[in-house]
C-alpha cells in the first residue's frame, strides 16, 4: 500500500534538495520527526543509514537504496513481516519545484498494518511534512 502527497515549493530544486538530504535536520522543519541520527559518516549516498524517530511509531533504521543527486532518493526500512519504502522526488516546475513524498508498506504485516492502523497516520504525517518542507525552504529563500 502506497500513500503519497505532492507539494509545489517556490524555490529552485537545488535549494529543496539541500534541505531534504540534510536528514539530521528534519526535526527543524518536520513536526512529525523527533530525531534523525546518521549511522555512518560521509556523504548522503546509496548505502547511507539513518535512525528515524517519530511520534506514535517505533524507531526505524532506513538505508538509502536509490539516489539520483538533485532529483530523488529512496530509503527502505525492514522489520519482521514489513518493508517500508519512503521516496522523495523533486521535479522542476517553472520557477518552482514540485516535490512528491511517498511511503509504501509491503510484506504480510506491512500491508495489514498499513491499511488498518497507519493509513490515517501516514496521510497526516505526509501532509505535515510537505507543509513543513515548503515553509522551511520558502522561508530560507
Amino acid at each position: 500500500m502506497e500513500r503519497h502527497i505532492t507539494v509545489d515549493i517556490d524555490a529552485a530544486p537545488e535549494q529543496v534538495w539541500d534541505v531534504l538530504v540534510d536528514v539530521a535536520r528534519w526535526p527543524d522543519w518536520a513536526d512529525t520527526v523527533t530525531s534523525v541520527t546518521r549511522l555512518d559518516d560521509g556523504p548522503f549516498t546509496i548505502g547511507a543509514k539513518a535512525r528515524v524517530e517519530q511520534p506514535k511509531l517505533p524507531p526505524t533504521e532506513y538505508v538509502v537504496t536509490e539516489l539520483e543527486p538533485g532529483r530523488s532518493f529512496t530509503w527502505v526500512a525492514t522489520g519482521p513481516g514489513v518493508r517500508t519504502t519512503a521516496r522523495h522526488l523533486l521535479e522542476p516546475a517553472g520557477t518552482s519545484t514540485r516535490v512528491r513524498l511517498s511511503v509504501e508498506q509491503a510484506g504480510p504485516l506491512g500491508v495489514v498494518m498499513g491499511r488498518l492502523f497507519f493509513k490515517g497516520l501516514t496521510d497526516r504525517y505526509l501532509a505535515a511534512e510537505a507543509v513543513g518542507l515548503k515553509a522551511h525552504v520558502e522561508g530560507a529563500a
